[in-house]
C-alpha cells in the first residue's frame, strides 16, 4: 500500500520537479523546540536546501510563527537553519506571525511573484496546494518523504473535505510585521548553532 502511495505521489509531481524556473521554495511551517527545528521541520528545511542548490528558484521563503510561550517563531529558526547551510541572506525571506497553513500562505503571498514550489510533509500537501491555489498563486508541490502515521494522512483527508465542501480554512488574524527580508546578521551570527536545550 504504501508504495502505491508513493508511486501515486511520483507520477503526479515528478513532472513539475524535472523543470527548473521557479521564482520561491517555500517551506511551510512545522514545530521547533527552543530555537532548534523539529523532526519535521528539519526534514523539510534540508529538502528545501536541496532543492535551492539543484538550482530549481533563487528564492527561499520560511513560514511559521510561535507556539503559546515560544521565544523563536518557526519561520525564524527555519531561516537561521539555512544561513547557517550556506544560503545567503538575500536569498531568504522570513514569516513569523502565520498559526496555520492557511496563514502561511496568505502571510506570504503579497511578497511572492511567479511559480512557487511548496515543501511539505507528503500527506499535508495536497491541502496545502489547494489552499495556495484558493488564493491565487502559481504553485507546484514537493512531497517530503518520510514515515508518516496513517492518522496523519486521514486528519489530512478529512482537512480536505472540509475545503472541498466549500467550507473556508481558519485564520488567526494578520500582521503585516511578521515578515522579513533577512539582512545579515538579523538572526544572530549565522555560524553559531541556535540556544536551546
Amino acid at each position: 500500500m504504501k508504495k502505491v502511495r508513493w508511486l501515486l505521489m511520483a507520477l503526479l509531481l515528478t513532472p513539475a520537479l524535472a523543470q527548473p524556473g521557479y521564482d520561491w521554495i517555500v517551506v511551510l511551517g512545522a514545530a521547533q523546540y527552543g530555537g532548534r527545528p523539529s523532526p519535521a521541520l528539519e526534514r523539510r528545511l534540508e529538502a528545501a536546501l536541496h532543492l535551492y542548490q539543484r538550482g530549481l528558484a533563487s528564492r527561499v521563503a520560511v513560514a511559521g510563527g510561535k507556539a503559546k510561550g515560544d521565544r523563536y517563531s518557526e519561520g525564524e529558526v527555519g531561516c537561521r537553519y539555512l544561513r547557517q547551510r550556506g544560503l545567503p541572506a538575500k536569498a531568504l525571506l522570513c514569516e513569523g506571525q502565520s498559526q496555520n497553513t492557511y496563514e502561511n500562505l496568505l502571510f506570504l503571498k503579497p511578497h511572492l511573484s511567479g511559480r512557487i514550489l511548496l515543501v511539505t510533509d507528503a500527506p499535508h500537501l495536497p491541502r496545502a496546494l489547494f489552499l495556495a491555489r484558493l488564493l491565487g498563486l502559481e504553485a507546484e508541490g514537493y512531497p517530503v518523504p518520510g514515515e508518516y502515521p496513517l492518522s496523519y494522512w486521514l486528519r489530512e483527508a478529512l482537512y480536505r473535505l472540509w475545503l472541498y465542501l466549500g467550507l473556508r480554512p481558519f485564520q488567526s488574524g494578520f500582521s503585516p510585521h511578521g515578515l522579513k527580508s533577512l539582512p545579515p546578521g538579523v538572526l544572530g551570527n549565522p555560524g553559531t548553532p541556535a540556544k536551546g536545550p
